[in-house]
């Protein structure tokens, strides 16, 4: 099963779509692997250091605007 995950920072907003499962033991719910929490903050630090062409090739970037 696929989620898309949202990652934000100062200054973007990266949509990841990452790949659920379900723990055998009290599967209720899909979850995130560790590999993939892991990967979540990798995201986090490169969107918070502007590393847009890296960040393009996982998933969708979003600039966030002010209001106006």
């Amino acid at each position: 099963m696929k989620r898309t995950r949202l990652v934000q920072s100062e200054k973007y907003v990266v949509a990841l779509e990452v790949e659920l499962v379900t723990p055998i033991v009290g599967p209720s719910e899909p979850c995130d692997e560790s590999e993939t929490i892991h990967f979540l903050k990798e995201v986090k630090e490169r969107a918070d250091r502007g590393d847009i062409a890296w960040l393009k090739q996982h998933g969708k970037v979003y600039a966030l605007v002010g209001a106006a």
